[in-house]
């Protein structure tokens, strides 16, 4: 990533126009059903080197609890590597990455203690923030169309009931005699005088 590089010799009060959201977004991976940041990517943004970083995690351990953060497994690299097109392990940082989630992020900022990993990690929450919204939204839109689904099998429900007592009604009246006509019957032609 060459223009991340550049990009973070600039200064802090314009991070926010430096690191745009969608670079973050997809920074973000779903690991063990949790959204979470790998530790070279937070070192990247961060502007930290990566052995900085997890030397960091090291010293700090009470600081990371395990829903703050985590090591990834052997199998866990390979479907990191194999789903998202990156090159090798190698690429990963070597050794088994950490990876950080939103509370993660923001206790990695206070170990860091920089200005810009404060700034990026302030960003970084707001997006997770923001994910978690989508995510509920999503959720009760499907329950609308759950409820809307719901409505119209009953509407079928009944069109179908309809349809079926006007069916009997057209088969009882083809099966019935005709019947005879009802009212004044008319017996030839009466003049008035």
């Amino acid at each position: 990533m060459v223009l991340s590089k550049n990009l973070f010799k600039m200064s802090v009060e314009n991070c926010s126009v430096l690191v745009p959201d969608e670079r973050i977004m997809d920074k973000i991976y779903l690991i063990r059903d949790q959204k979470v940041m790998l530790d070279r990517d937070l070192a990247l943004l961060f502007s930290v080197k990566a052995r900085r970083l997890r030397e960091q995690v090291r010293r700090n351990p009470d600081k990371f609890p395990p829903h703050f953060m985590f090591q990834l497994n052997e199998s866990e690299v390979g479907i990191m590597v194999s789903q998202n097109a990156t090159p090798s392990k190698q690429s990963l940082g070597g050794s088994l990455p950490y990876v950080f989630t939103e509370y993660g992020v923001l206790q990695l900022a206070n170990v860091l203690n920089s200005k810009m990993a404060v700034q990026i990690s302030i960003k970084i929450i707001e997006i997770f923030v923001r994910l978690k919204q989508a995510l509920t939204d999503t959720l009760s839109l499907k329950l609308e169309i759950e409820t809307i689904k719901k409505k119209l099998q009953n509407q079928d429900k009944n069109i179908e009931l309809v349809f079926s007592y006007l069916e009997e009604l057209i088969t009882k009246q083809e099966n019935n005699p005709p019947r005879k006509p009802i009212g004044y019957k008319i017996i030839g032609k009466q003049t008035l005088s």
